[in-house]
């Protein structure tokens, strides 16, 4: 993976390039072949995943129903959240759908230097945060937009 692409990377903007150099050694470059499963919902949660080509799919299954698609995640977004916000377990699960090249970082190196470099790990997690916020807002509209349909759908 080639250094214009972590450069380039949604995460890492705004940051100063001595800043960006601090993070590089955290990230590990990763290639990922059509189908590979990255985590499982209920999997340990220790990645974060930064897709830098390619695209992940999230799903998620309810206790109550069929797994649903939650979000086609693309380059520049990321996957596996939950191990930099402290959680445990994978709340979803993702899945490449295309040969995909990913960088990862342990959830716990990332947490360990924002409290070192408290300056750099502000505006990384606000930068996460951005991203957690979108996705959000895309999950709400698609779940509304599915309830809708199952509502007009015709029941036997």
């Amino acid at each position: 993976m080639t250094a214009d692409i972590y450069d380039s990377l949604f995460l890492l903007e705004g940051l100063s390039a001595a800043q960006r150099e601090l993070l590089r050694p955290l990230f590990e470059p990763c290639d990922f072949y059509a189908g590979t499963v990255l985590f499982e919902q209920g999997d340990f949660a220790e990645y974060l995943y930064v897709v830098a080509t390619g695209e992940v799919v999230v799903s998620f299954k309810p206790d109550d129903g069929p797994t649903i698609t939650v979000a086609h995640v693309k380059p520049g977004s990321i996957v596996g959240w939950s191990a930099v916000l402290g959680s445990r377990r994978y709340t979803s699960g993702a899945e490449c759908t295309e040969y995909s090249q990913l960088l990862r970082v342990r959830g716990e190196a990332l947490r360990r230097l924002c409290i070192q470099q408290p300056s750099t790990g502000v505006q990384v997690l606000d930068r996460l945060a951005a991203v957690i916020a979108e996705r959000l807002r895309s999950t709400h509209d698609m779940v509304l937009s599915l309830l809708q349909l199952g509502l007009k759908t015709p029941r036997s």
